[in-house]
């Protein structure tokens, strides 16, 4: 099931090497979450998404952070557990950081 939803970015971190032989080749965006309601509960987290590879990192780490985006996401399932994950990111409007 894919939906869109508005997001807050607090960050980015890109990963491409080798590890035992085997490549890796990534991009995790750190989001704003909500805390759930309760009585020992206040305010937001992050919480992370991978999203691509780590060239998806190149077109907005020169950004200014954080700043607000639209985010095509995905929850994929292997029957027994679910995940969401990140199909697109587009900045708002944002300025190049100086």
């Amino acid at each position: 099931m894919q939906f869109e939803t508005t997001i807050v970015v607090l960050g980015a971190k890109a990963s491409k090497g080798e590890y035992n032989g085997r490549p890796f080749d990534s991009t995790k965006i750190f989001a704003q979450a909500e805390l759930q309601e309760g009585e020992n509960f206040a305010g937001f987290v992050s919480t992370d998404y991978t999203w691509g590879t780590s060239f998806n990192f190149e077109r907005i780490k020169g950004l200014e952070y954080p700043f607000k985006a639209k985010a095509v996401m995905q929850i994929v399932s292997n029957g027994k557990d679910s995940k969401t994950i990140m199909l697109d990111l587009i900045p708002e409007k944002t300025a190049p950081k100086a």
